[in-house]
């Protein structure tokens, strides 16, 4: 007993709080740029009317390089190790968002949201992976949650510093010195032990992406893994990224800006991320907490889409409460963590969020065919503005609705893991 209370000093470890830190730089990161996004890219001389459409495709180009990003990464932490990765993205993603203040025009800006966003895929996969191996079972919940709990606050970070400086260059300089900064603390954090027994077994194939298909079993989990956060990038992509266009069409009384929105969400997602892992190591299972939440998710952008309070204040009320049902993003990706043997489990942990990530993508075409689609239904009988309303709304229900129908269908097929042991190899 007396050492398993010992052990919780281990939740205060350097491990544990470079990741964390690492997970705050690498959100405050990637949240950034939908914080600066109209005042970037009016700055750049994008007309008004342009604003939405070139957002859209900064937007995706960054969750296109955090797609490429996952894969890459996922290999090399089982290859070269996680701690490799972990600092290797921090430097990488620090760089261009330095490189992000300089920009003069919107292809400059693009291509360097793709370098950021490759950077930013190694990032929070490493972090769980290096956390989740070096904790004892009954402390890896709170290890992952302290690290997302600190990590989401990047977001609220974001908002403040982009509130505090005229110039939106001097938020991009920001994060990309934090990050630097960060890399001094490289010399206090050692690497997995459990890593480093697999890496010294000769036959033992180690990070073999392809290996996730050579299985049936294998690959359906893997594809849970991705699944069951959809509806967090669906909430985090369309309905807080583009809140004031949603303001708009909710004819909410007050001036909504996207920052403030991201900085509201992402304090309720902070609570939930503790509250979830929290609450998972006190019923010991993963799957019930994430079906509680994914359900919670349902119910309140249901309330976002349809709020009966037309106010600022009730829709900031509101972005907080979803953050709050979205926070079971550190259990999403310890779950993935979990689900697989040491030789894969950073590419797993690595590929799964930056693959859901990437489905911001997709989920924003679909999102902007079916808005424009129910628009051009409605235009000719109630008018521009109505119909856009009509468009925005039952565009992201439709979406958002299908979200959470495929999560709660990949749940299913996960292995309940609380309480697994880590050291244990895929077979090939």
């Amino acid at each position: 007993m007396l050492q398993d209370r010992s052990s919780y000093k281990l939740l205060y470890s350097p491990p544990v709080i470079v990741a964390a830190l690492g997970y705050f730089v690498d959100i405050y990161d990637l949240l950034l740029f939908s914080i600066v996004r109209k005042s970037s890219l009016i700055s750049l001389g994008v007309p008004e009317a342009e604003l939405f459409e070139k957002g859209e495709y900064l937007l995706q180009t960054q969750m296109f390089g955090m797609l490429v990003g996952g894969i890459i990464w996922g290999i090399m932490g089982d290859k070269r190790g996680r701690l490799s990765v972990l600092f290797g993205s921090i430097l990488l993603y620090s760089l261009a968002n330095i490189a992000n203040g300089f920009v003069t025009s919107v292809d400059q800006y693009a291509v360097l949201r793709f370098i950021a966003g490759v950077g930013l895929a190694g990032e929070l996969g490493a972090g769980i992976t290096l956390v989740s191996e070096i904790l004892p079972k009954h402390l890896r919940g709170y290890g992952t949650a302290i690290v997302a709990g600190v990590g989401v606050l990047g977001a609220v970070a974001g908002n403040f510093v982009s509130k505090s400086f005229d110039s939106w260059q001097v938020s991009y300089f920001a994060g990309g010195g934090m990050g630097l900064l960060l890399l001094i603390a490289r010399v206090s954090v050692m690497e997995s032990g459990v890593f480093l027994k697999v890496r010294e077994k000769e036959e033992v194939s180690r990070g073999n992406f392809f290996q996730l298909f050579t299985n049936r079993k294998r690959l359906v989990k893997f594809l849970g893994c991705i699944f069951i956060g959809l509806p967090i990038w669906f909430t985090i992509g369309i309905l807080v990224s583009f809140s004031p266009e949603f303001a708009k069409a909710l004819s909410i009384t007050g001036t909504i800006t996207t920052g403030d929105a991201v900085m509201y969400s992402y304090i309720g997602l902070c609570v939930g991320d503790l509250g979830s892992g929290i609450i998972s190591q006190l019923i010991r299972s993963r799957k019930k907490v994430a079906l509680t939440f994914i359900l919670m998710t349902a119910c309140l952008f249901l309330l976002y889409l349809f709020m009966p309070i037309r106010t600022a204040t009730f829709f900031y009320i509101t972005c907080f409460a979803l953050g709050v049902s979205i926070g079971y993003w550190a259990l999403f990706v310890t779950i993935a963590a979990e689900q697989f043997g040491t030789n894969l489990r950073s590419t797993v942990a690595t590929t799964t969020p930056n693959f859901i990530r990437g489905t911001v993508v997709p989920l924003i075409w679909l999102f902007k065919l079916l808005r424009d689609s129910i628009k051009g239904h409605y235009l000719p009988t109630l008018g521009e503005s109505a119909a856009y309303s009509k468009g925005m709304i039952y565009g992201a229900l439709i979406v958002g609705t299908m979200t959470i129908v495929i999560a709660c269908i990949a749940l299913l097929p996960i292995d309940e893991t609380f309480g697994r042991d880590m050291n244990f190899e895929e077979e090939t």
